[in-house]
């Protein structure tokens, strides 16, 4: 671990590469799981005074399950998430464009249509951030679905950290 004040960070974050291949895994981390995807608390706010803006680039069965459970809801953790389609479906917030899942969130923001490209979770995956009472945790999370976006990783040499830069 690699410490920085308050917060630890995984050496895998140096040393493991990481390059997303949606050709690969056609965005499979928006519909495997068995949760939706990790929201800050101030998430949850900008989730309510965009949501109008966004539902337009979401899917019938998005916004019915958002209808149904809320713009996000609690997690078995206790952490709030985004809502899912069904059990084990894709995130409320996925869209299909060419057989490839993507964010509905981050379509409507290149569409000038909303301030956050998407949750900061999505957009720093394959790194956790998680916050505790004495210290912040950040650490390269493992997920067989992400095989390929690792190879492409090694073949371009690189690290997650520059991966999830911007």
């Amino acid at each position: 671990m690699i410490e920085i004040d308050n917060t630890l960070i995984s050496q895998e974050l140096v040393k493991k590469e990481f390059v997303c291949n949606l050709n690969a895994c056609k965005g499979a981390c928006c519909v495997q799981g068995e949760a939706g995807a990790p929201l800050e608390k101030s998430e949850l706010k900008w989730l309510d005074e965009e949501y109008k803006t966004i539902e337009p680039f979401l899917t019938e069965k998005g916004k019915k399950a958002i209808s149904l459970q809320g713009k996000y809801v609690k997690g078995t953790d206790g952490d709030w998430e985004t809502p899912l389609v069904s059990a084990k479906k894709e995130c409320a917030y996925t869209i299909f464009e060419k057989g490839v899942a993507k964010c509905g969130i981050e379509k409507a923001y290149n569409n000038g249509k909303s301030t956050l490209p998407k949750p900061i979770s999505c957009h720093l995956y394959p790194v956790r951030v998680t916050n505790y009472e004495k210290f912040t945790a950040v650490n390269y999370h493992h997920w067989d679905i992400c095989s390929a976006a690792c190879a492409l990783g090694k073949k371009n040499k690189v690290p997650t950290y520059q991966f999830v830069k911007t």
